[in-house]
């Protein structure tokens, strides 16, 4: 899909000299990639505790664990 956005010249150049990515359609995707793993992470953290009927997970600390 094509989109045209307007994006400051010195927000791209920063973002492509600390990436080293030249392309600019690559740059816009890992940021949109990157802003919605950053806001799921925020909204999975901001659920911390509040499911009621979940079992606290038995821990595994220093038991060999079988992974299949």
């Amino acid at each position: 899909m094509r989109t045209t956005l307007n994006i400051e010249d010195k927000l791209l150049d920063k973002a492509s000299k600390l990436t080293g990515i030249k392309e600019k359609t690559f740059l816009v995707k890992l940021g949109l990639e990157a802003l919605i793993a950053r806001e799921s992470s925020k909204r999975l953290a901001a659920l911390g505790g509040t499911e009621k009927k979940l079992k606290a997970v038995p821990s595994t600390y220093g038991k060999r664990v079988r992974i299949y």
